[in-house]
This record gives C-alpha cells, sequence and structure tokens, in this order.
C-alpha cells in the first residue's frame, strides 16, 4: 500500500461500497443523501454504501452518482479516489449561497473559475494556479441548460473552509470585494485536484440561499422548499448532460506540461 494506484483501487470500494466495475465512465457527484436515493429510485437500480462514508447509484447507461460528503477535504478525497476509474468526466452538482443581488434562490451557476480559500488545494498546486473546470464540459452543460428552456448565471465562485461565517461583517465585505458570485465549500478543490489528476470536471450550482442578509441565511424551512421546488430538476439537468456528453459531446483531451 505505498502506491497511489493501489491505494484508491483499494479505498474507492472502501469508502464507497462499489466494487470498481460498477462505476461508469460518467460521475455525478452531490454533497446530499437524497440526491443519491432520487437517481436510484428513478432508473431502479440500487443504492451502495449505506453504511459507509460515501454512498454511490449506477444506472444502465453507465452514469455513476456519488455523495461524497460536505467541505473541501472530502472533495479532495473523492477526486483522488476517482482516479482508480479514471472517468472520463464529473459534474458537480452542489449549492451553493448566491452574493450578488442579482442572484435569487433557484438560480443555476456555472462557474467560469473558483477561489481558492480553502486551504485544501494548496496540498495540490502552488497558490498561482487558478481552480477552472473543463472548457468543452461545462460548454455541454451550457447547451442542456439551454435546450430545456432555463438560464444559467456564469461567474467566480469562492470556496471556503468556513462552514459559519454569516455572521461576520468583515467576511461578507471581503466577498464583495472579491466580486463573486457565490460560495460554497467544495467547487475550488474539485477542480484543482481535477487538474491534478486529469479528470475533466465541471460545476453546476443551484443557489439555495442568499446569506449577505440575516433574512436570507439558509434555515431548516428554507432548504426544505429548494429541495422540493428545485432539486428534482437540478438532478435530471446533470443526468441529461452527464449522459449523452459521450455520445454528442466533443472530446476532451489532456496536456501534460
Amino acid at each position: 500500500m505505498h502506491d497511489k494506484d493501489v491505494i484508491v483501487k483499494n479505498w474507492l470500494p472502501r469508502y464507497t461500497g462499489t466494487p470498481l466495475e460498477e462505476f461508469g465512465k460518467y460521475i455525478l457527484l452531490t454533497n446530499f443523501h437524497n440526491y443519491v436515493e432520487k437517481f436510484a429510485k428513478r432508473f431502479d437500480v440500487p443504492m451502495r454504501g449505506k453504511d459507509r462514508p460515501m454512498q454511490t447509484a449506477t444506472n444502465r447507461d453507465g452514469l455513476t452518482i456519488i455523495n461524497f460528503g460536505i467541505g473541501s477535504a472530502n472533495a479532495a478525497t473523492i477526486m483522488d479516489l476517482l482516479t482508480a476509474v479514471k472517468p472520463e468526466g464529473v459534474l458537480f452538482l452542489g449549492k451553493c449561497g448566491g452574493v450578488k443581488k442579482s442572484t435569487e434562490i433557484g438560480h443555476f451557476i456555472l462557474p467560469m473559475a473558483a477561489i481558492r480559500g480553502e486551504g485544501t488545494s494548496n496540498d495540490y498546486v502552488p497558490p498561482e494556479v487558478p481552480a477552472m473546470p473543463s472548457f468543452k464540459l461545462h460548454k455541454f452543460v451550457s447547451e442542456k441548460i439551454v435546450d430545456a428552456g432555463l438560464e444559467y448565471r456564469t461567474g467566480v465562485i469562492y470556496t471556503t473552509n468556513r462552514r459559519v461565517w454569516e455572521h461576520d461583517s468583515v467576511f461578507r465585505e471581503r466577498l464583495k470585494e472579491l466580486r463573486v458570485i457565490g460560495i460554497d465549500m467544495e467547487t475550488a478543490t474539485l477542480f484543482s485536484v481535477g487538474l491534478v489528476n486529469e479528470i475533466a470536471r465541471g460545476a453546476l450550482l443551484l443557489v439555495s440561499d442568499v446569506p449577505m442578509t440575516p433574512e436570507g441565511v439558509k434555515t431548516e424551512d428554507s432548504d426544505r422548499s429548494v429541495t422540493a421546488n428545485y432539486v428534482d430538476l437540478h438532478l435530471e439537468i446533470g443526468i441529461q448532460a452527464m449522459t449523452e456528453i459521450g455520445v454528442q459531446g466533443e472530446t476532451i483531451k489532456h496536456f501534460r506540461y
């Protein structure tokens, strides 16, 4: 167990309860157990890993969804573990807080980049390296959103390790200065570790709260409303995009430096 390839091939099944041969070529990532439940129910397939840190389900088209948990450390872990199966594309279906006044609950965001405020990615690449998605993957996802007659926003996401910050006025002002459209805890890490591991990656984020004002901070009731009104659509776009990209999308190449 001194070689990374050996470690991840042992650990991915250990974390998920899913044999390596069951993982599809394309992956949806999420932070939420109910996304995996909905996926498994829709395709009438088993949900693996109910007794493990991460849950998965894979449909008959070769698309796998994984709930990897919350936070940048977990985001780095799953992007390392996925090197065991070398996926052709990974799309993160995450939620974020809307920072700009024009960003409302229920909006979808395709991030152009993410600011690495989490620190985890510093273990993978120097601070000067930007956290960016794979353009061709995002291009295809954007086409699926437009085909569905929906709108989306683009902009920069700030990724932080700090879960409870909404009370901090200094931090809120900092977010305004950075001109970010949203804030989350995973996107920059997923982009950075995906770059290092040569995994095509993207993120389709759902604005689930607008935490720059006290009345906009997420509560149990408001999160329940977001789940009822937007999660099915969020999941549907991800399924369509990552099912069709292997047939209709442009080939994504990885360049070595």
